[in-house]
């Protein structure tokens, strides 16, 4: 009852996860439907059994409006896989701006890497090229679906086409 269930929309698109639990109960009230199950293992009652699901599909099209990550230090945290983007070091870590403030850099996604407090100090006021140091790679705004990815770990190999992961 532990385990993850991958929620999609009405049009298939990822919505959320959810437990097992709450996805029987969408299945059994005729809320959802199921897409994808786990081979061999079944929730039995007196009068039915069910198959334990993987993911379900809203029989209802649940309008979201757009999911815009926040930005936030947790979040480029995350979307750096809590690792400094200059030495890929995970130990005290903090968040620098590509293009310093002092010379117009934003608050933006685009701006903002994870960066150990050494090479934050060494980058100083400098960009990075200036500082002769290489980002790992390119910051950029991530999508809801890489934080469904995240919070699950490690994903099944169903939910992949419907992540668009394939």
């Amino acid at each position: 009852m532990r385990a993850h269930v991958l929620v999609l929309n009405h049009d298939y698109r990822a919505l959320t996860v959810c437990t097992v639990r709450r996805a029987i109960v969408l299945v059994h009230l005729n809320k959802a439907d199921l897409v994808e199950s786990i081979p061999d293992v079944f929730f039995r009652s007196p009068s039915m059994q069910l198959p334990c699901p993987s993911i379900v599909r809203l029989r209802g099209y649940v309008r979201v409006p757009y999911r815009n990550i926040m930005l936030s230090r947790k979040n480029i945290l995350r979307r750096d896989g809590h690792r400094c983007q200059y030495c890929n070091r995970r130990e005290s870590l903090t968040v620098d701006h590509v293009l310093p403030k002092s010379r117009g850099g934003k608050d933006r996604w685009t701006n903002l890497v994870a960066a150990c407090i050494e090479c934050n100090n060494q980058k100083g006021d400098r960009t990075p090229e200036e500082a002769n140091m290489k980002l790992r790679r390119k910051p950029f705004r991530p999508s809801h679906v890489m934080f469904i990815r995240d919070y699950v770990g490690s994903l099944e190999e169903t939910w992949k086409p419907y992540l668009f992961l394939t």
